[in-house]
């Protein structure tokens, strides 16, 4: 990393982070940028573990596989569909530290002495993994990622390592397995410590106890509070570290500053990774090795996904799918390359019926679903596109080509929104075969034409175009008669080691150039619309006018609505040129085939509880700073090639920005490249990567969908498990970074599981928020393992400012549960002085149920304050309702946690009636079961200053029971003047002295 990248505002901003982060670093540090942050560049992070454990399985286990010829595929060979799924684990993995649900939450963590609680966690998470890894591939992935994190934390944040152990704790994953004896709630386990190195702080009982030692992990210092003589999670984001025994024993990085036990990092860091292998083999060990490698895409040919129309006139187009499906399934058996055969999936849609999705990873049988349609009924439009459209994005993986036949207008267009949102969410690229004959007659027999319902209008195919531009497809409008020369797009496109070379649409008269380089084997281009004059031109100067003559330089194969142009060997590497003279809109693809291709996402730098870049949800804020991520895939350790920027393109093609790199070059499971865009252009842009190769020619690869700038944010605050018959809410929020105004939220769910209302109407201060929810009930009758996709998407009134979220919901079997409810807190407000007479302070936190059981009861079994739940009566009960929190944020456009709120609740609809409950101490148990069914219970409490500790007994339907200790001091974090002899200001000074030796070595 060299400081002409990081440059001196990253360094200013890390200096902030030190002064006015509130919260603790409590994990193995998330990503790699979590090592910028930190300074500590020689940490593992739960990336780099992760990362390396899928790599060294996926390649022992093609070694173990030599039946299928993958003994000699090398790491550059494993395909896109390999790295996407490293990177749903990987993300997965980070999320449980950046997410709002799980990053407080110190039983996905090992935090806080619950030991058994997150050991739970563990093995739900792979009971999940197992239960998906057969057909839900992507959920597997996720969970296997949350399981990873939650197991790699246990021997950063236990002191397994200082008992003297160099292996795994099996017992974690394997019940059978001999435990180690925990440290009660009320046995010391720390003495305290004044220094950034902790030495020695553990109690003997704890390191060399007899007959053995025990377990303890460090108490982080929001929740649960820390009681006398426990150890700290520790670092100079710990609040906790100050209250006895000061100190802590956290061994997440190398940094004295973040971690007291850094000089044990090695140590935790290689017991993590040995039991993430642990875990990745028994995952192949239990599902087979070919179902482990289809579950991580390993080497498998591009997915082939095909939406049907099958009304009465589209019998050439259902035909004309057949051969060109038969054409690609005998091109990928006569290839020598070994790879598994890739997912097939097919929905067929008329009106008012829309599939059933059928898929397949056997060729054969993918080619019988096409043999058994039937192109009858119908007869009339509009039809049921969108929602097969739908279907596909859902069922099939991320980046796939999907592909559209039809000849009918949308009827169902309210999903619009929903597919563009998915579109975006999965990077998935569509395209249209749109067919529509003048007259009657086809082919010299007579066939049943669409009658209309209505006069329909010309622009009435407008939403597909729309979609295809935004994916970065195409819309092909043909004929019966040319439709099998059309469909040729397919083939095309679903070839292994495709890449794009370029991608532009245009309305006029234009001039274009494209680069090929060395590592291009073949290309071709793609044009889409109607051309009256087209011109190519070499790197060396030829000219070849491909509509009139033809020549040297490329073959012409011309159908109605689009053109397919092949440049002849010896393909000549540099820069190409085109001119061309339309009529009407026209898109432009030039494709290539060559291993070396990128992924990308959009990040923002996260300075609170964990440090290090979060992953984006939906479109980037228009006007602000953000970071974009590259990651450059099928480049092999010889391969001379740097890549030095990326350039943000508009749609016909003109530079909008240049983003330099921060690397000149990029290995996968290594350093991964980074670029800070200072202000997300507004209007739309697609991204292209550019570099050279090691004799200075060029390289550039494009990502044709198109990214959509936008002033709002739609975030997912939590995703939790469904359980069949039981309702389960999903907090969403609303971000506007813009003027006040107002909004429309619309909620749509692949199932129909959504309990009610689909759309809200709400209003958002200018730069508020505002916290939603919405319920998914699956029936009694839902069979575990089934997902649930729910999509939602806000859309201002006044302005094309639109944002998305997707989320998936999997439904687990009931089994008994076992979880506590679990309290986290929002906010702490303290207005004390030195006489506590005269002062108060309150605290607000929610509660709910880990389980599916529900809460019970809440009792205040500790307190001389005032305990109040806000709910919803039985009259006025709206189950969907907005609950609306103005703030007045302080972060400009960054993203804003939940839990940085600032603000007071009220509801957003007028029929709500809110009634509030009060406890004090002696009450009896307030019965809740009546009406907090799945929700979560908002409670605040408020005392005086002079009894500043309180306790809630929280129990849910099951019989689960926790006990919620609050302190007046919690959440206070740094702001607290640190009196120990190594305090903060010490902290920020060495800090400093560490940046200016860095920058001047």
């Amino acid at each position: 990393m060299g400081c002409g990248f990081v440059g001196w505002g990253t360094w200013l901003r890390l200096c902030m982070l030190m002064a006015h982060c509130m919260s603790v670093c409590h994990a193995f540090l998330p990503n790699f940028w979590s090592q910028v942050l930190t300074l500590s560049w020689n940490s593992y992070t739960h990336q780099y573990m992760t990362e390396q454990a899928l790599l060294n399985v996926t390649m022992e286990t093609l070694r173990m596989m030599p039946e299928q010829d993958f003994g000699s595929l090398q790491q550059a060979d494993l395909g896109r569909g390999f790295w996407l799924a490293v990177s749903d684990v990987v993300r997965a993995n980070a999320d449980m530290d950046f997410g709002s649900s799980t990053r407080e939450d110190p039983a996905y963590h090992f935090d806080s002495e619950l030991v058994e609680e997150a050991t739970q966690v563990v093995r739900g998470f792979w009971k999940q993994t197992i239960l998906m890894a057969q057909e839900e591939h992507q959920e597997a992935r996720r969970s296997l990622g949350r399981l990873l994190h939650t197991l790699q934390d246990f021997y950063s944040h236990s002191n397994w390592v200082e008992m003297g152990h160099r292996f795994e704790y099996l017992h974690v994953l394997h019940p059978r397995e001999p435990a180690v004896p925990l440290a009660s709630e009320d046995t010391p386990t720390c003495i305290s410590c004044h220094r950034f190195s902790c030495y020695n702080n553990l109690l003997d009982k704890l390191v060399e106890g007899s007959p053995e030692p025990l377990l303890t992990t460090g108490y982080v210092n929001k929740y649960p509070a820390k009681p006398t003589g426990k150890c700290s999670h520790g670092g100079v984001l710990d609040s906790s570290r100050h209250q006895g025994a000061e100190g802590g024993i956290n061994k997440d990085s190398t940094s004295p500053l973040f971690s007291p036990h850094h000089y044990l990092h090695k140590e935790a860091a290689e017991l993590a990774a040995t039991a993430t292998l642990s875990v990745l083999r028994d995952l192949r060990d239990e599902v087979g090795h070919k179902s482990f490698l289809r579950l991580f895409s390993v080497q498998e040919a591009p997915p082939l996904v095909i939406v049907m129309d099958t009304t009465g006139s589209m019998f050439e187009e259902i035909t004309a799918a057949r051969l060109r499906v038969l054409s690609i399934i005998q091109a990928r058996a006569k290839s020598h390359t070994p790879s598994l055969s890739g997912s097939f999936l097919l929905v067929p849609f008329h009106d008012p019926g829309v599939g059933p999705v059928q898929k397949t990873d056997d060729p054969e049988e993918f080619q019988q679903f096409l043999e058994d349609l039937i192109a009858l009924g119908g007869g009339d439009e509009p039809e049921m596109c969108l929602s097969a459209i739908q279907l596909a994005l859902i069922h099939s993986p991320p980046q796939s080509e999907i592909f559209v036949f039809t000849d009918a207008s949308p009827k169902d267009i309210h999903l619009y929104d929903t597919v563009k949102a998915l579109i975006l969410e999965k990077q998935s690229k569509v395209t249209f075969l749109l067919t529509e004959d003048l007259d009657n007659e086809v082919r010299g027999r007579k066939i049943l034409k669409r009658k209309r319902r209505q006069t329909l209008s010309p622009d009435r195919f407008t939403p597909y175009s729309s979609l295809a531009s935004v994916s970065g497809g195409m819309t092909i409008f043909t004929t019966n008669k040319d439709i099998h020369k059309a469909s040729a797009v397919v083939e095309d496109s679903t070839t292994s080691r495709k890449v794009t070379l370029f991608h532009v649409e245009s309305e006029a008269d234009s001039a274009f150039t494209f680069t090929v380089d060395r590592a291009v084997r073949t290309a071709m281009l793609q044009v889409s619309g109607n051309i009256t004059q087209c011109v190519i031109i070499s790197p060396t100067g030829a000219h070849q006018a491909l509509l009139s003559t033809a020549g040297p330089l490329a073959e012409l194969e011309q159908s109605e609505g689009l053109y397919r142009i092949f440049l002849l060997p010896p393909l000549q590497p540099g820069q190409w040129r085109l001119t061309v003279a339309t009529q009407g809109p026209v898109t432009f693809s030039v494709l290539g085939e060559s291993m070396l291709e990128f992924l990308y996402h959009f990040a923002l730098e996260v300075n609170d509880t964990h440090p290090g870049l979060r992953r984006m949800q939906g479109s980037p804020v228009a006007g602000v700073p953000a970071f974009l991520v590259v990651a450059v895939i099928g480049m092999s350790r010889s391969d001379d090639v740097t890549f030095s920027h990326v350039t943000l393109l508009g749609t016909n093609g003109q530079s909008l920005q240049q983003v330099l790199l921060n690397s000149s070059s990029s290995i996968w499971s290594g350093e991964e490249l980074v670029g800070r865009v200072d202000s997300v252009p507004r209007i739309p842009f697609s991204v292209r990567l550019s570099g050279k190769d090691g004799k200075g020619n060029d390289l550039e690869r494009v990502s044709t969908e198109t990214v959509q700038p936008t002033h709002v944010q739609i975030l997912v605050r939590s995703a939790p498990p469904l359980w069949a018959g039981h309702r389960t809410a999903v907090f969403f929020e609303v971000f506007n970074h813009g003027p006040a105004r107002h909004f429309t939220v619309t909620a749509e769910d692949d199932r129909h599981y959504l309990s009610e209302t689909k759309s809200y109407r709400l209003s958002v201060a200018e730069r508020g928020s505002v916290v939603g929810q919405v319920e998914v009930y699956p029936p009694p009758s839902t069979p575990a393992g089934q997902t649930v996709t729910l999509t939602l998407t806000v859309q201002t009134h006044d302005s094309s400012d639109s944002n998305y979220a997707v989320v998936s919901l999997i439904v687990l079997p009931e089994e008994q549960d076992r979880f506590p409810p679990v309290c986290s807190v929002m906010r702490v407000e303290l207005a004390c002085s030195s006489q506590c007479t005269l002062g108060n302070w309150s605290i607000s936190l929610s509660a709910r149920d880990r389980g599916h059981s529900g809460l019970a009861s809440i009792q205040l079994s500790v307190g001389q304050g005032t305990l109040t739940l806000l709910h919803e009566d039985s009259t006025g009960r709206i189950k969907n309702s907005l609950v609306q929190f103005h703030e007045q944020t302080t972060q400009g456009h960054e993203e804003v946690t939940y839990l940085q709120q600032q603000s007071s609740t009220r509801p957003v609809h007028e029929a709500d009636r809110l009634e509030k409950v009060r406890l004090v101490q002696g009450d009896a148990p307030l019965n809740i079961r009546a009406w907090a069914g799945g929700r979560a219970v908002m409670l605040h409490y408020t005392a005086s200053c002079c009894v500043p500790q309180a306790e809630l007994l929280v129990v849910d339907i099951a019989g689960n029971m926790r006990s919620c200790r609050l302190t007046a001091s919690q959440q206070r974090a740094l702001r607290e003047k640190n009196h120990a002899p190594c305090g903060t200001a010490h902290a920020l000074l060495t800090l400093v002295l560490w940046i200016l030796v860095y920058l001047m070595s």
